[in-house]
This record gives C-alpha cells, sequence and structure tokens, in this order.
C-alpha cells in the first residue's frame, strides 16, 4: 500500500521499482516526461525526468488512476459480462483450437498465427486503423521493438514471439478506441484500465499466456554461447515452424539454432524477472481476446514440443471479442473447432501450478520484506489446498531465490547489520 511519503505520481512510481513490483509493461510512458530503458539488470524500466509534470502530480484523482491502472499495484481477477470462469484459464465466452489459414502467417506465428491474422484482419476491414505490438529491432535483430502501424502489410511483422524486454503499452497510440493493441498480460491490464478509467472506450486488446520476462542479457548469453556470427541478419525465439527453435543468422549467412525447449528452459526462463514470478495473471484476463499454444501431451501427460503445423488455443474473454473471432471465421481467415477449458488447463501446467503456488511466492516475498502486488478475487486458497508440501517448499524456494538472484536480505538481517 502507499505510504505518506508517496505523495505524486512520480514517487508512486518510484517506490512499484524499487520494491520490484514493476513488469515494465511501460504505461508510466504515457506521462509526460516518462521514458522507458534498460536498467543494469537488463529488464525495462521507467526512467522519470528531473522535470517530469508527475512529479508535482499529487490529486487524490491523479493517484487513484495511476494506482488502479498499474498493474505492480494491484492485479484483480476479471469478470467480463456474459463470460464463464474458470479457475485457471480465466473468463470466457468462447475457447477453441484454432489456426491461421494464411499458411506464412501459421508458419512463422509461434503456434498458430491466430492474434496477428486477427489484427490484420480488423485494419483490412476498417474495423480498426493502428496495431500496437513487438517485433525484432530492425537494426539489431537480438532487440526487440515496440512498433504501432496503420499498414496492414507491416502488420504480418508481428509474427512470433519475443522472449526479451519490451513495453507496448508505452506506445502513444496504445489507449486509443481505434488501436489493436497487442500485449503481454500485464500491458493488457494497464492499457484497459487506463483507457477505461473515465469511461473511455478501449483499444481491442489481444494478449497471450506469458511466463514471464527474461533479461535482455539472457538472450545476449545464449548467442554468445552458441556462437552466433555478428552483426545479426536476423534471429527469432520460434516460429518458423511448432514451437520452432530459437535461430539466429548472421549477416555473412551463418546460422546458429537450438531448440524452444533448451532455449527457453535453460537460458532464458531462469532469468525471468522477480514481478513475474508473482504474477496472478498470466493468462491475459484483461484482453478481448487471448491465444495460447495448444500443446497435444506425450504419454506422461507433459506437453510435447515435437515439430508440427501449429495450433493456438483461442480464448474470447468478451462479447467484443467472441464477435470478432466470428466474424474472422465467417470470412474465411481463421479456423477453429470448440475446445473445453479443462483440455487446454491439461496441456498448460505451468499456468496451473503458477496460481496453485502463487500463495506461498507472496508470503515469501512479504517475509523478505519485498512489498508484492495485491492479488484480488482469484481464489487462490482453493488450488493452494491441494499440495501443503508444495506450498512450503515454494515458500521456502522463493525466499531463497530472492537472496541469491535478487540480493533481498530480510528485513532482520537488514536491521542487525
Amino acid at each position: 500500500m502507499p505510504n505518506a511519503s508517496q505523495t505524486t505520481v512520480a514517487s508512486r512510481i518510484e517506490d512499484v521499482v524499487r520494491t520490484m513490483r514493476c513488469s515494465g509493461c511501460g504505461l508510466c510512458a504515457q506521462y509526460e516526461g516518462v521514458t522507458m530503458a534498460l536498467d543494469d539488470g537488463g529488464y525495462m524500466r521507467p526512467v522519470v525526468a528531473a522535470d517530469s509534470p508527475t512529479r508535482t502530480m499529487a490529486a487524490p484523482r491523479e493517484l487513484a488512476l495511476f494506482d488502479g491502472s498499474c498493474p505492480g499495484v494491484a492485479v484483480e481477477a476479471q469478470r467480463p459480462e456474459g463470460a464463464d470462469r474458470h479457475p485457471v484459464i480465466g473468463p470466457y465466452t468462447g475457447i477453441w483450437a484454432a489456426h491461421s489459414t494464411d499458411p506464412e502467417a501459421r508458419f512463422n506465428g509461434s503456434s498458430g498465427g491466430v492474434l496477428t491474422t486477427i489484427a490484420r484482419f480488423l485494419v483490412d476491414t476498417g474495423r480498426q486503423s493502428t496495431v500496437v505490438g513487438a517485433r525484432a529491432d530492425a537494426s539489431d535483430p537480438s532487440r526487440t521493438q515496440m512498433v504501432q502501424t496503420g499498414d496492414a502489410a507491416e502488420v504480418t511483422s508481428l509474427t512470433g514471439s519475443r522472449y526479451a524486454p519490451v513495453s507496448n503499452a508505452s506506445a502513444p497510440e496504445a489507449l486509443r478506441s481505434s488501436t489493436v493493441f497487442i500485449g503481454k498480460p500485464c500491458e493488457a491490464q494497464a492499457v484497459r484500465r487506463m483507457s477505461t478509467a473515465d469511461g473511455g472506450e478501449p483499444p481491442v486488446i489481444l494478449s497471450f499466456f506469458c511466463a514471464g520476462t527474461p533479461r535482455q542479457d539472457a538472450t545476449d548469453g545464449l548467442l554468445d554461447e552458441l556462437g552466433a556470427h555478428r552483426p545479426l541478419e536476423s534471429m527469432w525465439y520460434r516460429g518458423h515452424g511448432w514451437p520452432g527453435s530459437f535461430t539466429a543468422t548472421g549477416k555473412d549467412g551463418e546460422s546458429v539454432s537450438v531448440s524452444y525447449s533448451d532455449s527457453w528452459g535453460a537460458a532464458l526462463g531462469p532469468t525471468v524477472q522477480w514481478r513475474c514470478r508473482l504474477c496472478a495473471d498470466g493468462v491475459g484476463e484483461y484482453s478481448d481476446i487471448t491465444a495460447a499454444d495448444y500443446w497435444e501431451s506425450t504419454p506422461e501427460g507433459y506437453p510435447d514440443f515435437a515439430e508440427k503445423d501449429g495450433v493456438s488455443a483461442l480464448i474470447a474473454r468478451t462479447r467484443r471479442g467472441y464477435e470478432i473471432v466470428q466474424e474472422a471465421v465467417a470470412a474465411g481467415v481463421i479456423e477453429v473447432e470448440p475446445l473445453e477449458p479443462d483440455a487446454l488447463a491439461a496441456v498448460q501446467p505451468y499456468q496451473v501450478t503458477r496460481r496453485q503456488y502463487l500463495p506461498a511466492r507472496l508470503a515469501a516475498s512479504r517475509t523478505m520484506g519485498v512489498t508484492p502486488p495485491r492479488v484480488r478475487g482469484f481464489s487462490l486458497g482453493r488450488m493452494a489446498v491441494r499440495d501443503p508440501k508444495g506450498l512450503w517448499q515454494q515458500y521456502r524456494g522463493s525466499m531463497s531465490r530472492l537472496r541469491r538472484k535478487f540480493g533481498v536480505e530480510p528485513p532482520w538481517l537488514r536491521r542487525r547489520g
């Protein structure tokens, strides 16, 4: 909770960063005099200029707008009108297994290419005028850049996941009702909450299941380990098949590659920022439409990462999202088959365990004196009681991670020192 010293929007921003609650979503950059930049830890963080108006913005309404929009302050389970709710998948008005009918979009996409195809469909038909998303930086493909474009052909370049820091909510067009906003769950929350704070109409929001944001230097280290030739001509984390491999090609034509399992599991995933480990919404509950990998299962019940044609799970969360999916199907740009929410949860074990053990991680954070975001409405206790031993292990493991990975000492040791 804010304290008496946090009396301006700038002090609120700086407190969220100081207490490791910042996800790097970029919403702060909607304020004049605030920009986003990589910090020393390799994550995107807001930088507040000395003359930023946020340093004098202290009216209760201004502070409430920030507190109500920032995913580092609070995360609340969503219950859109007319939607059912699943304990892991979240709200839904429809769920399908889906893929783009465009072979190129399906091949290049992280799974079925559906979000890119839907975004382009909305621009092609004139329903929306701008798309905000992310892609590889043209000057250095190992970096990820936020993009906003009204060119339908350019929307195609936004295919494929980027497992690196980027701040899509910083886009000037992000809050406009005429925009298609594609972003991480935290970015979807920030955009929806701020754009609707005064009764406004939000953009069409597309999101995806997210396991967190790794450090930028995790990508750099992986490239070095693989012996990638610099400068790079191209680099993608996934796509070009499903799930696709981490692949980098130098301007000399030499390529290096490693499997998705090895790139995420060994190099990228372990560097995910602390805020992501406390995330109650890795499934994009604030979106109109969310996509996820719809893996097939191995005989042991784990996701099967063998290469095949991409298939997405597509979740319409709002009535507007449902209508868009139906229009895209009628136009022939995507194909869908009905899917049960339990079937999707069964092949997304990370999202299941993430929610199940979240109370332990939140408690560990408090024990270590690191204020977590407020979490409301997810009924976490019902899932947590299924495995008390696992909760205890997660609690101890989280405290150890805070000390080893992030250099946090518990309050009683700080006082003793």
